[in-house]
């Protein structure tokens, strides 16, 4: 009988072109959905809840697939690991109903965003985050985080080239906090824009290296205006933290 498995997959961006499929490119959900299909035995569509851009990581992307398979739901993590590359895992696995989509739930998505500061680049971090040698006002930047929060159009802090029909967003939690020598943006909300989270860095980069102040934010929003807003990021420095879905802790 068919099933509906559930999975949170990790993994470093690095190596591929974005989440989704793609011809002529390598892609993690190219490559989770050659690994499934192997598992179950048969040809298998995996329906992906969040789209990163090439270069951006996980911690908790999610998926879903239908088989008919023995294997038993919490089993196929395990399954799928052997089959995949060291630089994608599937942290754990559940079956869900048939009608679950991933795309299609009420729930809170998380990114952070690392920046770090140092005399001169270096090499080990360079794939995880944006490098500056420029010190930054983490107390400011925190403050014009939190200028994001709540229901905004977030029209200012999106990229040329997105499919949306509407631009309005809700942010539950917006901070940023220093962690050793790299300062780390923590966004949540509802969903984002293209480009939306890695626009909103590169604003409050911005704001620690003095370029804008906190109070900025407002008007920057309420303008609509994309060339208000501070750089798109490297993807290099965006994560997916993870999802939290109400119906169904994951």
């Amino acid at each position: 009988m068919e099933k509906r498995i559930r999975l949170k997959i990790s993994y470093d961006g690095t190596a591929y072109h974005g989440w989704q499929i793609q011809d002529g490119t390598v892609t993690v959900e190219g490559v989770l959905t050659d690994a499934v299909s192997e598992a179950v035995g048969k040809p298998v569509e995996v329906i992906g809840a969040s789209r990163t851009d090439a270069g951006v990581h996980a911690l908790g992307n999610v998926a879903v697939f239908d088989a008919d398979t023995p294997i038993p739901a919490d089993k196929m993590a395990m399954v799928l690991n052997k089959l995949l590359p060291d630089d994608i895992s599937i942290v754990c696995s559940d079956e869900v109903p048939s009608d679950w989509h991933p795309r299609k739930q009420d729930c809170r998505k998380t990114y952070e965003y690392r920046i770090y500061t140092a005399p001169v680049r270096m090499p080990l971090k360079r794939l995880y985050a944006h490098y500056t040698y420029s010190d930054l006002d983490i107390g400011e930047m925190d403050r014009a985080a939190s200028f994001f929060t709540g229901e905004h159009d977030f029209t200012a802090f999106c990229a040329a080239g997105s499919q949306a029909t509407s631009f309005t967003r809700t942010i539950y939690a917006c901070s940023v906090k220093k962690d050793g020598n790299e300062a780390v943006i923590r966004v949540t909300g509802s969903g984002f824009l293209y480009n939306m989270v890695r626009i909103i860095a590169g604003t409050l980069f911005e704001v620690g290296l003095g370029r804008k102040k906190a109070d900025d934010i407002p008007g920057i929003i309420d303008s609509l205006d994309r060339r208000k807003a501070g750089p798109t990021l490297p993807a290099c420095g965006l994560t997916l933290i993870g999802y939290e879905y109400g119906d169904r802790p994951f």
